[in-house]
C-alpha cells in the first residue's frame, strides 16, 4: 500500500483510499460507510475522507477506475507493449484491468449496477471513453483524425461487454472472459479488414461512394 504525507490534499487522499474503498463496498455498498471502514484501515481521518468524495458513490467509483489505470500502465509499462502487436497490446491491457479487478469484484458489480442508472449515464460514459483512451494512449495510438474517436468508442463498448461477463465468470482463469475478449477483438479485426478493403481497392484506388452509386444507378453499357 502507498503511504500517505502528513499534510495530504483531498486529491491524494481520494488517490491513497480509491483501491481500499472496494474491499469495503462489497459488503457494505458504494456508500459512506465504505469511505468510513477505507479510512479507519488507511488510519486517516473520517471525516477528511468522507471530503474526499463529495459526489458519493460514483466519486468513489471514479477514484478506483483511476487507479486500476495507474495500475494497469504500471503492470504494463512502455517497453513491454513495444514488443507487441497492436492487438496483442490492446489483449494485454484489457487482461490486466482485470487482474486488478478480480479480487474485488463484488463491488465491481455492484459498481456497474450504479453506473446503470439514468442519472449515472453521462458520467458513467465518460469513465468507458477514459478507461478506452488510457489503453490506446498506451498503446501508442496518437490519431488525432475521426479514427481517434471511433477507436475509443469501440474499445469502450468492448471493454464495457467483458466487465458484464467477467463479473460472473466462474472458469478457471477466467477462461471464459478472456475467450469472449478474444471473440470480440476478433469481431473489431474484421470489421475493420473490411472497412479497410471498402476504403481501398485493389492498388491503393480508393473507392467513391458518389461514382459507386452512380455505377448502380447507370450501370456501363
Amino acid at each position: 500500500m502507498k503511504t500517505l504525507s502528513e499534510d495530504p490534499t483531498l486529491d491524494e487522499v481520494r488517490a491513497y483510499l480509491a483501491p481500499i474503498i472496494p474491499r469495503h463496498a462489497a459488503f457494505d455498498g458504494w456508500r459512506a460507510e465504505a469511505v468510513t471502514m477505507a479510512a479507519s484501515e488507511g488510519r486517516v481521518d473520517a471525516e477528511i475522507a468522507q471530503l474526499a468524495f463529495p459526489g458519493g458513490a460514483m466519486d468513489m467509483i471514479d477514484a478506483w477506475f483511476a487507479s486500476i489505470d495507474a495500475g494497469m500502465l504500471e503492470a504494463l509499462p512502455p517497453e513491454k507493449l513495444v514488443t507487441m502487436s497492436i492487438r496483442q497490446r490492446i489483449v494485454s491491457l484489457i487482461t490486466a484491468r482485470l487482474t486488478l479487478l478480480a479480487r474485488d469484484r463484488e463491488a465491481l458489480r455492484r459498481a456497474l449496477a450504479i453506473m446503470a442508472l439514468p442519472q449515472n449515464s453521462v458520467r458513467a460514459a465518460r469513465l468507458g471513453w477514459r478507461a478506452a483512451d488510457v489503453m490506446w494512449r498506451a498503446a501508442g495510438d496518437h490519431a488525432t483524425d475521426l479514427n481517434h474517436y471511433s477507436k475509443r468508442l469501440t474499445l469502450a463498448g468492448v471493454y464495457a461487454a467483458t466487465l458484464l461477463v467477467f463479473v460472473d465468470d466462474e472458469s478457471d482463469d477466467w477462461a471464459d472472459s478472456r475467450a469472449f475478449l478474444d471473440r470480440r477483438i476478433e469481431g473489431v479485426m474484421r470489421f475493420e479488414r473490411a472497412k479497410a478493403r471498402w476504403k481501398g481497392i485493389g492498388g491503393g484506388e480508393r473507392l467513391s461512394l458518389a461514382r459507386f452509386i452512380g455505377r448502380l444507378r447507370y450501370p456501363a453499357i
